[in-house]
């Protein structure tokens, strides 16, 4: 995946703005990481969850990626079930291949 698939028609505001924003973080590992998550997510978000999310949101991108990654340990702060579902997601960081220019 690369990039937004679901609609945001049927989200309130604040679930559109965060989607939005998962998707558009600055580095692309994040923008997938994020983005693919809040997109089979969002909708199902309590408002705790949403509140939560929006605090993993502030941290860097290369701090996120290394805890994530398992580069770095993961600070007591982001030890929540949130940030678990989230660091579980493991998207395809492989580069699309034109296949035929391969050839």
């Amino acid at each position: 995946m690369t990039g937004l698939v679901r609609s945001s028609v049927d989200l309130d505001p604040r679930r559109r703005r965060i989607l939005f924003r998962c998707w558009h973080r600055g580095i692309r590992e994040m923008d997938l990481m994020l983005g693919q998550f809040c997109e089979a997510e969002i909708a199902g978000l309590s408002d705790e969850d949403l509140d939560e999310l929006e605090r993993i949101m502030a941290e860097e991108d290369n701090d996120l990626v290394r805890y994530i990654t398992g580069a770095e340990p993961v600070p007591a702060h982001l030890q929540t079930p949130l940030f678990e579902r989230i660091s579980a997601l493991r998207p395809d960081f492989s580069p699309v291949v034109d296949e035929k220019a391969a050839k």
